[in-house]
């Protein structure tokens, strides 16, 4: 079992930064993939980006490439999402998910463990 708690969210102007993080605990979560992904009211979860504990190796979306930056703390055991220049579309709750190193990449449905989310609310 693996647990995420995100933290971090809140509201933003565009052109703003935020920064959000996922606490993970338990057993072996160090070999895990760490993503994340966001899901705004009437549309599909998206993949934001993801993240191996090793090496690291990321993996982003188009849509936030440049912007947005995945890093891990392994002695906390915090995952971060940095996020720079948000746009009003990308106002979301945002998810910490974790699978294993098999899984990494952007289908939402290889993630066995998921956080509550975190909402993030971007002002025009």
């Amino acid at each position: 079992q693996v647990q995420l708690v995100e933290s971090g969210g809140g509201l933003v102007q565009a052109g703003d930064s935020l920064r959000l993080s996922c606490a993970v605990s338990g057993r072996n979560y160090s070999t895990t993939v760490m993503g994340w992904f966001r899901q705004a009211p009437g549309k599909e979860r998206e993949f934001v980006g993801c993240i191996t504990w090793h090496d690291p190796n990321m993996l982003y979306a188009d849509s936030v490439k440049g912007r947005f930056t995945i890093s891990r703390d392994s002695v906390k055991a915090l995952v971060h999402l940095q996020m720079t220049n948000l746009k009003p579309e990308e106002a979301a709750v945002y998810y910490c998910a974790a699978t294993n190193p098999m899984g990494f990449g952007p289908d939402p449905n290889v993630y066995e463990y998921w956080g509550q989310g975190t909402q993030v609310t971007v002002s025009s």
